[in-house]
């Protein structure tokens, strides 16, 4: 099952990543702008989503993402791990948060890795 430490892991590895506690829990950021938060449960995370974006995913997945009411006026999304496919797919969310906060330097050499085969041991 997915955790809290697979979001810290995968966060790490993303370019010029550093992890800052605020609020008590578990931030990430690049170039000083937070992408991710991990809230106390450990049983989410929430990430930088455009709100028209935001509704879209919530009404396509609301088993998987969420807005709390004190969060609805922000451009954040949670999201909760036990709803997550793959380790690829929670790469996929944490990544584009990244690009959304990282400055362009980065995000115009970053490469995504390759995915992995799911048949693959």
């Amino acid at each position: 099952m997915i955790d809290a430490d697979d979001v810290r892991r995968i966060a790490l590895s993303l370019p010029e990543t550093l992890e800052k506690e605020a609020w008590r829990m578990p931030t990430f950021r690049v170039a000083g702008k937070m992408f991710i938060t991990v809230p106390d449960d450990q049983t989410s995370f929430a990430v930088r989503c455009p709100r028209h974006e935001r509704t879209e995913l919530i009404a396509a997945e609301p088993e998987k993402f969420w807005v709390p009411p004190h969060e609805a006026s922000s451009s954040w999304v949670r999201v909760r791990l036990a709803a997550l496919e793959d380790l690829d797919e929670l790469y996929d969310i944490l990544a584009d948060s990244w690009k959304q906060a990282a400055p362009d330097r980065l995000t115009e050499n970053f490469v995504a890795p390759a995915r992995r085969d799911p048949g693959s041991a």
